[in-house]
């Protein structure tokens, strides 16, 4: 799903034009795929770098570090340093209210679209079974 900007510069689902206020923050120059992986990983390990997120997500650091400026900038993420030094491996990233509520909100959405598209496949399969075996009657 590819949300696209409206005039009121909130985000909507194309399929159907449903607003989703929790996900409205996440930025359109990536995808909601990606920010769900990240929030995902990030809720599992909020110790993890952004180097090892990079590498768990195959994706370059500098798209991790994109991806976790624009999650902390929209207040779904929140950066905060647990070693006295400062080094940037010292970061425990959290996810905030805003944070879990976005990742509800697109987990729903994705679990709904894989649904779709389960059954779309299911279908799909049961018609090339039914050609199959009217092409063996019929050769």
């Amino acid at each position: 799903m590819h949300l696209t900007r409206h005039r009121t510069d909130r985000y909507v689902q194309p399929l159907n034009n449903h607003i989703v206020t929790e996900v409205s923050t996440i930025p359109d120059t990536a995808t909601e795929s990606v920010f769900l992986d990240v929030i995902r990983l990030i809720n599992a390990s909020p110790r993890l770098t952004q180097r090892k997120l990079a590498s768990s997500l195959g994706m370059s650091l500098g798209k991790a570090n994109y991806c976790m400026r624009a999650l902390i900038d929209k207040g779904l993420v929140k950066a905060e340093n647990y070693r006295s030094s400062s080094s940037k491996l010292g970061y425990l990233y959290v996810l905030t209210p805003s944070g879990i509520a976005a990742k509800a909100e697109l987990t729903r959405y994705f679990l709904a679209r894989k649904v779709s598209e389960y059954e779309a496949l299911r279908l799909e399969i049961e018609e090339l079974r039914k050609e199959s075996e009217n092409i063996a009657r019929v050769g």
